[in-house]
């Protein structure tokens, strides 16, 4: 008898709990802070997208959306050594972010880091889950670097399957033309 009571009290309990609990993650409640931000971001505006992601890491230390959208204007002003700090810095914070990884793989890709970029585009193809072709394509990138070609070549068709046209136009220069074009003596 008390087990029923006590489980018909615990289901309402449990219930009110979920409808009340905040459900947003730290880095979902930064996207709606710092959206002005994100909008400079998405329109390339890299100066003042800097300046404000600059503060907003002053203000907010924790906040990986901070540091991985400061980072990602260090890699568009080709400051690729601050860009790779800010965003490990992050990672460090918030390692779910496929996006960090990508933007830090071009960084180390940018320096000649081939196997630290590749080792990054490995893990951005992971997290962003076939919806971005941009990680196939630069894995792809580091993997020709690394004289990978026939696993390069898997990932740029994956990325053309993805809707990359920049990978089409990868896979019909050499390494992956087959003499097509050859002369013969």
């Amino acid at each position: 008898m008390e087990v029923a009571l006590l489980s018909l009290l615990f289901i309402p309990y449990l219930v009110i709990k979920y409808f009340f609990t905040d459900h947003d993650t730290p880095s979902d409640k930064d996207r709606k802070r710092f959206g002005k931000g994100l909008e400079l971001l998405k329109n390339r505006d890299t100066q003042e997208a800097f300046a404000f992601f600059d503060e907003a890491v002053r203000q907010h230390p924790k906040s990986a959306i901070a540091y991985a959208s400061r980072g990602r204007c260090q890699l568009w002003q080709e400051n690729y050594y601050s860009a790779i700090y800010d965003l490990t810095q992050a990672i460090n914070r918030d390692n779910t972010l496929g996006e960090c990884y990508l933007d830090r793989g071009i960084a180390y890709y940018r320096t000649h880091q081939f196997p630290e970029a590749f080792r990054e585009f490995d893990k951005a193809v992971w997290h962003l889950r076939d919806e971005q072709p941009d990680a196939y394509r630069w894995r792809a990138l580091a993997r020709i670097q690394l004289r990978q070609l026939q696993q390069a070549e898997n990932d740029l068709r994956r990325a053309v399957m993805l809707g990359d046209e920049n990978s089409f136009q990868i896979l019909r220069q050499p390494p992956f033309t087959k003499g097509v074009f050859q002369t013969r003596p």
